[in-house]
This record gives structure tokens, C-alpha cells and sequence, in this order.
């Protein structure tokens, strides 16, 4: 699916349209049709729990209702071994997939403590194999 960006990827301005490519449950792959940028997101809920409120100018922003179908990804930095990726819980993609909006959200640190900006990916396949 195609989506238009509501506002700038921080780092990335020039993009302004993108489109999603699942991979599996885990991986989606984010592909720029502005330019040649492409991102691995991944799926938080199949990690961790990951709960947070989208402040009220994103959700106007990307037309969210309580009845929005949305989608939430994460930007993976993808490194060798696969282990020393990390992922990027404080800003995450927020995807309406009823009209095609997204926009990067950038957490407040302070009001979520618990995610972070460059988290590795080992802690999380840790606990999976210990399960």
C-alpha cells in the first residue's frame, strides 16, 4: 500500500510518498517512491508490550478516529550479526491505513522512559528463545 507523508521523516525530508512491502509478521520493508531510501520496520507488538498515546495534532494530522484502522512500525537499523540491530521505540511510524496518511511520532522521553532510541533487538530474541 502507498501512503503520503503528513509531515517530514526526521532526517529524510525529501520523502513524500512511500509504500509498505510485508515481509512476514515480524518485517515490513519501507520503500521511498521520492527517492531511492529504503528502511526495515518491524513490528513492535511481536516483541514487546508498546503502548502509547498519539498526541492530538498527529491525530488530526493523519485523520485518526477511534474506528482508524492504524498501523504502528518501527525503523530497524540492521546490522551484522543480526543481534546488534537495534530498533527505534521513541519515534514511531504511525500508518492510517483507511485513507493513506502517516506520520513519524516523536515520543516524549521524559513521559516514556521505557522506550528508547536505539534499543538492541538481542534482549527481546533473548527472551523469545528462553520461552
Amino acid at each position: 500500500m502507498v501512503f503520503s507523508l503528513k509531515m517530514p521523516l526526521l532526517g529524510f525530508e525529501s520523502i513524500q510518498e512511500v509504500e509498505l512491502e510485508k515481509i512476514d509478521e515480524f518485517f515490513v520493508k519501507f520503500i521511498s517512491k521520492s527517492d531511492t531510501t529504503t528502511f526495515t520496520l518491524i513490528n513492535p507488538f511481536m516483541l514487546r508490550p508498546y503502548e502509547f498515546e498519539i498526541p492530538e495534532y498527529f491525530r488530526t494530522l493523519l485523520d485518526i478516529n477511534e474506528k482508524s484502522n492504524i498501523l504502528i512500525l518501527n525503523i530497524m537499523i540492521i546490522a551484522t550479526p543480526i543481534e546488534a540491530s537495534t530498533i527505534n521505540f521513541l519515534a514511531p511510524l504511525v500508518f492510517n491505513v483507511d485513507n493513506g496518511a502517516m506520520a513519524q511520532v516523536v515520543l516524549d522521553a521524559n513521559k516514556y522512559p521505557e522506550f528508547g532510541l536505539m534499543e538492541g533487538i538481542a534482549q527481546y530474541l533473548n527472551k523469545e528463545k528462553s520461552e
